[in-house]
């Protein structure tokens, strides 16, 4: 009996973890695009990340591509309702970590100067635009000049903020 218990202890934590990251999937619609974002190492798209769902922060992006003015700002997160029920249910303190999580798929698109966003593939994309203090945001978190062509890659500046 000892096992069984254990092994679904396992399990639960396991479950419960896995809960705390979300696969996201970074696109765009422009050859040549680089996307950095907070907490990544990738620059190159397309490509699959997992992030950590948060409650109080937020994800800052910087993407360029050659030619174009660069696109910073935040990424939009998808709020849990559900996940707010639970940890009221079973374990209060989980709310200060994971009521908001990044969507599954996010399309820098720099010719437009927008983000879009969604859960699933087959759901119509949201569509995001940077406000002046988001853009801002993520100029001063990847040290990206506040206007002009791109120059260098997006990660450039991100060594000096970790």
């Amino acid at each position: 009996m000892d096992k069984r218990w254990r092994a679904a202890v396992l399990a639960c934590a396991t479950v419960g973890l896995s809960a705390c990251t979300a696969s996201t999937t970074f696109h765009s619609p422009q050859s040549g695009t680089e996307v950095a974002v907070k907490e990544t190492t990738a620059t190159a798209v397309p490509r699959t990340e997992k992030l950590n769902t948060t409650s109080f922060g937020n994800y800052e992006f910087s993407a360029r591509s050659p030619g174009l003015e660069p696109l910073t700002g935040i990424l939009p997160l998808d709020f849990k309702g559900e996940y707010l029920a639970l940890d009221i249910l079973f374990f209060a303190p989980a709310m200060f970590f994971n009521l908001r999580e990044p969507y599954a798929h996010y399309e820098f698109d720099l010719v437009e100067r927008v983000v879009r966003y969604r859960r699933k593939e087959s759901d119509a994309w949201s569509v995001y635009t940077p406000t002046a203090e988001e853009q801002a945001r993520g100029q001063r978190y990847f040290a990206v000049p506040a206007t002009g062509p791109d120059t260098a890659g997006p990660a450039a500046g991100a060594a000096q903020n970790k």
